[in-house]
């Protein structure tokens, strides 16, 4: 491995990519200095020379959602100018070219770069299309030699993919190191290219939009179709394709398809890069999308002056209100939660959805097939760069295997889409899938050799999904309990939204169980599209509407030993969410001996929304982290005002070094991971270290400082403060006076030591009295009804 270390970058150029990738590159604890051009009405003082870098910036870090994971981090960016500061690149690791698209531009900056840059330092560029192999044209040797392209996706903190793309010219070292770092570091998915136009994900990725228009010319689709179609139930994001296409911005999908067209004249389906006249007619009309106000969807003026969403109808090019679209074979699919089993129905639908599925799926299984050897060696890399570039949870070859690639050749060909040579040379060897798990190792096809091979970088992965089959210790309808190895098991669950409901604490008691006699170590965690949204609030909902108040004060009671439980027990409990880890989910983290926490973990203790304060023992290791911190005089009651705002609020992390400031995690004891592909190898590591240290069950608390009528009395003054001038209603001030009184230890005449079990009992109470609330109840139908996830 490269002894090669990056502490110091510079990005040149600092439009909306530029810009980001410096945070990016600033949120994992680089030193970055972030150049752009001088304006042309500049003085000599500096301000007015660093207008424009120092505008991009600002801009970017208003920008929602935030490119930034702390605020405080936007501290390590330095901003200059190419004229007065081209110097400074002299001290940086690894320059990154980030300016306008137009080669001759880029070769300047990099005369300029070759003047200052020292030997031995990275250069990359982020094209998103020119060749690279003529940008480093004329340069040195040693220029050449640690050159090459660095394609990242935007934005560039939450799209994963970071395409590599070498010269000939390029040294395998430079490759070698850029691919590792990516992933240990960016967190990102890293694929080697070759250089080709628009790379790996934009070529397959803009085939598809491309081929989508002509398909719903062709169809007769309506917008609101399409997106219904090829969102979520696909595996894919919300925005599906218009939406996608208005954020993106359409000039910059016509771009890339009119530079494919003519880079590519022998692609056999360069017909589908041709712009259709509708996505032409808005062009010049420059309804580009979000850029513009206006593209696909626009936003309007309805009735009574509210927003209403429009969408363009693609006959007429007129707006009009959007049409919820419904489909026979959508609603058959609702009750499937595997991707993989409701792909298969998808495709076999005899409605209009399921024409459009083989036809749409049919062309990109048989493009993708013929663009191997052209843009890559290894088809899992185009799955890959799909996964994170484009965020599929299934690529293009997970889905032909998901729907059986023998017997979709067949259907292909039927429908005059056949797939390249290889395909049937493949399923010639007796190979019939392009992937497949071995010793916990995922392998896909290689096709020089006709075998099986390691996905590479993969080695260092603990993926459950890989191992759960012959390595399950124990399971019941929602939770699994996995070996993962070197004496530590894993426990996951697979409920709607990873809710935690009877059967998940079940799972969790049984593990912690199971962990103390045959393991040293426990994990929890998961690889749902989200740790866990919280409680199953339907169950409490259905509790409170029928009055079976016994039964729910013994739910809450088990979440509350539950939740004990893991901070109680003779083996280290180590959690790892992963984006929204909320209410009971927070709990969890709240009482582990260590969070291990994916950098994108969206933590927070959401239970006022609903009219709730949290029971499961959070609002008590709030009193508990309170008191562990607390100091005599003012500090002491900023602290506490701080505390129950957190809550009171329902405040939630917009990153894991978020929830850092808001007290859910831990300065000096929890962790945070960059690389989610990581998370479950990084939490298995910090439960062996735990353990190996020694590790014996923490006593119970029983020191445990409480303000009594000292801190209760401010807090109903807050509240009622509040109520009288209108701010929050009266129920949530009987929320924020049982919040207080749980935090405060009740109305004790004066500071005093309780244990953790007063606490518990208190907010217990607490809970099951909000529960008889009408408008608690009328807000826990609401979240079922609409199935809103709590957030502020």
């Amino acid at each position: 491995m490269s002894a090669r270390s990056i502490k110091k970058i510079a990005v040149l150029g600092s439009g909306v990519m530029g810009s980001r990738i410096a945070c990016h590159f600033a949120n994992i604890g680089v030193e970055v200095i972030l150049l752009d051009i001088v304006p042309k009405d500049a003085g000599t003082d500096k301000k007015s020379r660093n207008k424009i870098v120092d505008d991009a910036l600002a801009f970017a870090l208003k920008s929602n959602p935030s490119p930034i994971y702390r605020k405080s981090f936007s501290k390590r960016i330095i901003t200059g100018n190419f004229d007065d500061n081209m110097k400074d690149i002299a001290t940086c690791d690894w320059i990154i070219e980030v300016v306008i698209e137009r080669l001759d531009i880029k070769k300047q900056v990099f005369e300029k770069v070759e003047l200052y840059r020292k030997p031995g330092t990275l250069i990359t560029s982020n094209t998103s299309g020119i060749p690279i192999h003529l940008m480093d044209e004329g340069r040195s040797e040693d220029f050449q030699k640690h050159f090459c392209g660095s394609h990242f996706f935007n934005p560039p903190r939450y799209l994963r993919l970071l395409e590599i793309i070498p010269t000939p010219k390029t040294s395998p070292e430079v490759v070698d190191f850029l691919m590792h770092y990516g992933e240990l570091f960016l967190g990102k998915t890293t694929v080697l290219c070759k250089d080709t136009p628009a790379f790996i994900a934009n070529r397959i990725g803009v085939f598809g939009i491309m081929s989508l228009f002509h398909l719903v010319e062709k169809m007769g689709l309506t917008i609101d179709e399409v997106d219904k179609l090829t969102g979520p139930v696909l595996g894919r994001p919300k925005s599906a394709t218009f939406r996608t296409c208005d954020v993106v911005g359409l000039d910059t999908l016509v771009h890339v398809a009119n530079g494919v067209a003519q880079s590519c004249p022998n692609d056999e389906a360069i017909e589908s890069f041709k712009i259709p006249g509708f996505v032409a007619k808005m062009v010049e009309n420059k309804w580009l999308g979000s850029k513009t106000e206006q593209g696909f969807f626009k936003k309007v003026k309805g009735k009574e002056g509210k927003s209403e969403i429009h969408s363009l109808d693609l006959k007429t090019l007129e707006y009009k209100p959007s049409v919820k679209a419904k489909f026979a074979t959508l609603e058959i699919t609702k009750s499937i939660d595997n991707l993989k089993d409701r792909m298969k129905v998808l495709l076999a639908g005899t409605d209009k959805a399921g024409e459009f599925y083989r036809a749409s799926f049919y062309g990109l299984f048989a493009y993708v097939s013929s663009r191997i050897p052209e843009i890559t060696d290894e088809l899992y890399k185009i799955d890959s760069a799909m996964n994170a570039g484009f965020a599929w949870e299934l690529g293009p070859f997970e889905t032909w295997d998901a729907l059986g690639v023998g017997e979709t050749v067949k259907a292909m060909e039927g429908a005059g889409n056949k797939p390249a040579q290889w395909i049937y040379d493949m399923l010639a060897s007796g190979a019939t899938t392009f992937y497949k798990v071995e010793n916990g190792n995922k392998k896909y096809y290689d096709i020089p050799t006709k075998s099986y091979k390691t996905i590479p970088g993969t080695e260092s992965f603990i993926l459950l999904d890989n191992i759960r089959g012959n390595k399950t210790v124990w399971k019941n309808s929602g939770a699994t309990l996995t070996d993962i190895g070197d004496g530590i098991v894993n426990i996951e669950w697979n409920t709607k939204m990873n809710s935690i409901g009877a059967e998940v604490i079940e799972g969790i008691n049984k593990a912690i169980e199971i962990a103390e006699k045959d393991f040293r170590g426990l994990v929890i965690s998961n690889e749902g599209a989200n740790f866990s949204a919280g409680a199953n609030v339907a169950m409490i909902f259905m509790m409170a509407v029928e009055q079976e108040y016994d039964e729910l004060n013994y739910a809450i009671k088990t979440f509350q030993n539950t939740m004990m439980r893991v901070r109680y027990s003779s083996i280290p409990v180590v959690v790892a969410p992963h984006n929204l880890a909320l209410g009971g989910a927070c709990e969890m983290s709240l009482h582990s001996d260590r969070v291990v926490a994916h950098a994108e973990t969206y933590m927070g203790l959401v239970e006022f929304g609903v009219g709730l304060i949290p029971g499961g023992g959070g609002t008590k290791e709030f009193a508990v982290r309170l008191s562990d911190e607390l100091q005599e005089g003012d500090i002491e009651l900023n602290n506490f005002r701080e505390g129950f705002l957190t809550i009171g609020q329902a405040k939630v992390s917009t990153s894991a070094y978020e929830a850092f400031d808001l007290g859910y995690l831990r300065k000096g004891k929890d962790v945070v991971v960059v690389s989610i592909n990581r998370l479950l190898a990084e939490a298995k590591l910090n439960c062996i270290e735990l353990a190996e240290a020694g590790y014996t069950m923490p006593a119970h608390r029983k020191d445990i400082r409480v303000l009594g009528k000292q801190a209760l009395g401010l807090a109903y003054l807050g509240a009622n403060s509040m109520l009288t001038g209108n701010y929050i209603s009266e129920h949530d001030a009987k929320i924020s006076q049982k919040l207080a009184w749980v935090l405060c230890g009740g109305d004790l005449s004066a500071p005093t030591l309780v244990s953790e079990q007063y606490l518990l009992d208190l907010e217990r109470e607490a809970f099951l009295s909000l529960c008889g609330e009408r408008k608690t109840l009328e807000r826990l139908q609401s979240i079922i009804s609409g199935g809103k996830i709590l957030r502020n």
